[in-house]
């Protein structure tokens, strides 16, 4: 009988496990970075020792001028967006204006 119980009882722990983890909502910087610039762009490109990006207006420019050269056409907003994604995961010494 109890053998009968241990795949429904290992069943129902990982369901609860799955349940209780926390889900990670993604911003819409995150989506447009992960959707337009993450192809090119891997971690690496941020942590080499040339950086442009040295405070909040270089960072907000490099983002500018590289959905320009890849005509994504995002406003104001977007490139704000996706500047502080950026900043929360790669430039946290950068604090935004």
């Amino acid at each position: 009988m109890v053998r009968k119980l241990i795949p429904a009882v290992l069943f129902s722990l990982a369901v609860a496990l799955v349940v209780a983890q926390p889900v990670h909502e993604a911003t819409r910087g995150e989506l447009l970075y992960a959707t337009h610039c993450v192809t090119c762009h891997d971690a690496e490109v941020h942590w080499r020792d040339r950086k442009r990006v040295s405070d909040w207006a270089s960072l907000r420019a490099e983002v500018a001028r590289w959905q320009e050269m890849s005509s994504l056409g995002w406003n104001g907003e977007e490139i704000d967006e996706v500047s502080r994604y950026l900043q929360a995961v790669y430039y946290r010494n950068v604090k935004p204006e």
